[in-house]
């Protein structure tokens, strides 16, 4: 990382905000971060001039050439900035555009600047008054006449392709569109912190705006929903995106550097903290996000400013089964049940499956569950009541290991409205971890519920898991942020945030009973490994959400060389786990997880660039 006078002063102002601690876990992830630089992977990825011609070619020839308005409020703009603007707009290959441009400077700069531009595309009103940045802007919409709606700050750029790709998604059908974007010196000619974006991810828009700049919508989709609303001035778009995203029936994100976001002293985008009274309006605009979804939920702000954590409430006192496949270990089995046993949840009941294990452990099952019965199917049944006085049944499934029949089996026995399949290595840090999980499990869209796991060394063992990477596993699935110090967000403070993936892993993972019996449970022929991906993307095919909440935290005593397949069986198994899921998924392998951006890596698990 290259130190200049900017990131000094950037520095300085994070160390007065967050104090010395913050300020020092701040530096550590910045070290972190590039693996691959931005300025060799910009290098590469630019649209080149060829490129650029050939959308010329291909858009001026399409039947329907959508008009995208671009809005502009202007105010006391330094003319380098609207020059530099403006001619950003004028070198786009995509040419059926309006740029209306709402000015409500003190002076008359902007016009003396405007007037040498002579593009009848380009717009201008001079407005009567500075109305603040929501109402001017409403009045630059207001000049607006084509079919979509953009939005462009008075001293931000867009790339070249930024209207074509848009363009592009238009004629597809989506009426709200956004895309990847970066940040530009003062100069206007060095670009750096990219922020490449997922799909419509909706636990993350809910944690920060993630989606900012380059967004487009649909003149009706606008007309819908209104405009901007003056009383959540700095956090005006937060709230125009959540109305957007309630009511649009297709999102769409081009994963590519289309905006280019202007830092200088006064920005945002140099220092978050200019705009203090902004975390409140973002606060307020999930709140009334939430009230409209129907949903309860609490906002807090976190200490990174613009980012929020939901805490949802839970809905009545629904019974939750805890799952536990177990063989031996029974030292790593006291530490899990004690975990559970100090929780602040009570209605709970917990269902040991036994697989297999020594005379030692069924001494201590007659411990924990002294009652010992057999059902007609020739099951052997421990019970017996934890210190709560809440059930605690073993079941014991005699054949072979296969972690997706011995969960299926569990499940069988559990009278749970809810599940949590947890390992029998895994020991709670989280008081209130089963209200967190239940709480989100039982919003209507959602089907599971994931956790923040660590290595015994404080690092991250798990932290969501995307599909389609991961050196190990031949690029099936792996989990993110692996070997993240504890307390460290990562990318963009992923790691610490609540947001959607694909999948997340089984041992600590929430679902409803009736979600799970819909998919048909595990899939038993995957006997050891991608079981819980499967499952995830089953749910996922259901339309329902998959979140990973790092607020229910966890010790996972998992070795961190524990699952090599080192002999001829084991491997024998394992190709043919990743064969079954190359074959069964075949369709989200090839066009990438949607929550992940195909810019970052296929290898590397922290979010680093693809250097492809």
């Amino acid at each position: 990382m290259k130190i200049t006078s900017n990131i000094i002063v950037k520095g300085f102002r994070y160390w007065k905000h967050y104090g010395f601690r913050e300020f020092c876990i701040r530096i550590r992830e910045k070290k972190q971060r590039e693996l691959v630089s931005y300025d060799e992977w910009r290098e590469k990825h630019t649209v080149s001039e060829n490129e650029l011609t050939k959308q010329r070619i291909i858009s001026r020839s399409w039947d329907w050439k959508p008009m995208i308005s671009i809005v502009v409020p202007l105010y006391n703009t330094p003319e380098l900035f609207l020059k530099q603007m403006i001619e950003s707009v004028l070198k786009q290959s995509y040419e059926n555009w309006q740029l209306c441009l709402a000015d409500a400077s003190d002076n008359d700069r902007a016009m003396s600047v405007i007037q040498y531009y002579s593009d009848a595309r380009i717009v201008y009103v001079k407005l009567k008054e500075n109305g603040g940045i929501s109402k001017n802007t409403n009045e630059g919409i207001s000049l607006c006449e084509g079919e979509v709606i953009s939005f462009l700050d008075h001293d931000d750029m867009l790339a070249e392709n930024a209207l074509y790709e848009v363009a592009l998604l238009v004629r597809d059908g989506y009426d709200m569109i956004y895309s990847d974007e970066d940040k530009v010196d003062e100069s206007g000619t060095a670009f750096f912190e990219p922020h490449f974006k997922p799909e419509f991810n909706e636990d993350l828009l809910r944690s920060n705006n993630y989606v900012t700049h380059f967004l487009a919508v649909r003149a009706e989709l606008c007309r819908m929903v209104g405009k901007l609303e003056p009383s959540y001035e700095g956090a005006q778009d937060y709230d125009f995106i959540f109305r957007c995203s309630e009511n649009a029936e297709k999102i769409g994100h081009v994963p590519k550097i289309l905006y280019h976001w202007r830092t200088h002293a006064n920005s945002t985008a140099e220092n978050p903290f200019s705009k203090i009274c902004a975390i409140e309006s973002g606060k307020r605009a999930i709140e009334d996000h939430l009230i409209r979804m129907h949903e309860k939920g609490t906002v807090e702000p976190t200490k990174q400013v613009g980012f929020y954590n939901v805490s949802y409430e839970v809905q009545g006192n629904p019974r939750i089964s805890i799952v536990i496949p177990n063989k031996d270990e029974v030292k790593c089995l006291k530490k899990c049940l004690k975990s559970i046993e100090e929780s602040s949840y009570e209605n709970y009941e917990v269902v040991v499956v036994e697989n297999n294990s020594s005379e030692e452990t069924f001494a201590y099952y007659e411990k924990i569950a002294p009652r010992i019965t057999i059902t007609e199917n020739g099951v052997k049944i421990y019970e017996g009541n934890l210190r709560g006085g809440q059930k605690i049944r073993v079941v014991v499934w005699e054949r072979e290991f296969n972690y997706s029949a011995i969960n299926n089996f569990g499940v069988s026995f559990a009278e749970g409205e809810y599940l949590i399949l947890l390992n029998n290595d895994i020991e709670v840090l989280t008081k209130d971890w089963m209200q967190k999980m239940v709480a989100n499990c039982q919003r209507k869209n959602v089907a599971a519920v994931g956790a923040k796991l660590y290595y015994p060394d404080n690092t991250v063992q798990h932290a969501g898991i995307v599909v389609g990477i991961g050196g190990k596993v031949r690029g099936i699935a792996a989990n993110m942020f692996v070997g993240l110090p504890r307390g460290l967000g990562g990318y963009l403070h992923k790691a610490n945030i609540q947001m959607n993936y694909s999948a997340v892993t089984a041992a600590c993972l929430m679902v409803s009973k009736c979600a799970y019996e819909e998919v048909g449970g595990f899939d038993e022929k995957l006997k050891v490994a991608f079981n819980d991906v499967d499952f995830c993307l089953k749910l996922r095919e259901l339309g329902k959400l998959i979140v990973y909440c790092p607020f229910v935290e966890a010790y996972h005593y998992e070795s961190k060389s524990r699952g090599q397949e080192d002999t001829p069986e084991k491997l024998e198994r394992f190709q043919g786990e990743i064969e079954y899921m190359r074959t069964k998924w075949i369709d989200i392998l090839k066009q990438g997880d949607p929550y992940y951006n195909p810019n970052f890596s296929r290898v590397y698990v922290n979010y680093s660039l693809n250097d492809d």
